[in-house]
């Protein structure tokens, strides 16, 4: 009988690196293949995100250059050129529509210079109630044709910050048009200031369509747009959000969304003093 008292070491030795060498192998092959269906998930969703954009942009661009066709055919009509007060008119209807596509473009080519973080903030001391208010006018006509308000609850005790005033106006303008462009019926439209910690909070509430928990993690994505179903009366490129939360970051602040289907959305923003 012959006793070998290391046998199991010496066998463990002699295995443990071919297994260990196995599941190494195996691990890297499992973590190629979940982030593979990873890629190919997310080229799907951008695939999706694109098409939705081209569309878009089709759609934008179409209805106005239809539009300022109509209007020069009818200019050169025998009976509408013998009419100055009919030529102004039609004038004017190109003016408008060529300003509304120049808009589409600008905003556009904005995302391109914030990707390249191509642009400057002009940084002063600025009353943040006094750009809510004005962004709350501005918008005003619009929440009005559908019959809906806007209420402004400016609790904050001091709304002094440090910012750019033309995208600080834009910010607000945006979340207030999102929450109009997306409560179908008389929208219901609360803003909120309340002092925080070092800075100041603000919340646009809306009791619009909502999104679901996949939507939100998607919103601030260019191009992104939340799905309407049938529904395509909703325009925009899905710049807006995007926009919004570059510019929020260049000034230092925090942006979040909480929101339930059918509840509508409350976005918050942080900016310090």
């Amino acid at each position: 009988k012959v006793v070998s008292p290391t046998k199991q070491s010496r066998l463990w030795k002699s295995v443990l690196p071919i297994v260990f060498l196995s599941l190494l192998l195996t691990g890297l092959i499992l973590g190629c293949f979940i982030y593979v269906i990873y890629v190919i998930f997310r080229q799907k969703k951008l695939s999706e995100i694109k098409n939705d954009f081209v569309n878009n942009m089709t759609h934008e661009f179409k209805t106005p250059i239809a539009t300022i066709s109509l209007a020069s055919d009818s200019i050169l009509s025998p009976m509408i050129i013998q009419s100055p007060d009919k030529i102004r008119r039609f004038m004017d209807i190109i003016k408008q529509e060529n300003r509304r596509m120049l808009s589409q473009v600008e905003k556009v080519l904005q995302m391109a210079l914030l990707d390249k973080h191509d642009f400057q903030l002009n940084l002063k001391s600025l009353d943040i109630h006094e750009i809510i208010r004005e962004a709350v006018r501005n918008i005003s006509l619009q929440v009005n044709q559908k019959n809906g308000q806007i209420h402004e609850e400016l609790g904050a005790s001091n709304a002094i910050l440090r910012a750019d005033q033309t995208h600080m106006t834009n910010i607000i303008y945006n979340l207030l048009d999102n929450a109009n462009k997306y409560s179908m019926e008389s929208p219901s439209i609360r803003i909120i200031t309340e002092n925080a910690k070092k800075g100041i909070q603000i919340k646009v509430i809306d009791t619009g369509i909502g999104m679901t928990k996949d939507a939100q993690k998607m919103i601030f994505e260019k191009f992104y747009r939340v799905p309407t179903g049938n529904l395509h009366d909703v325009k925009g490129f899905g710049l807006g959000l995007s926009y919004v939360k570059a510019m929020v970051q260049a000034h230092n602040g925090t942006i979040e969304v909480s929101s339930e289907p059918g509840k509508g959305s409350t976005f918050t923003l942080y900016f310090p003093n």
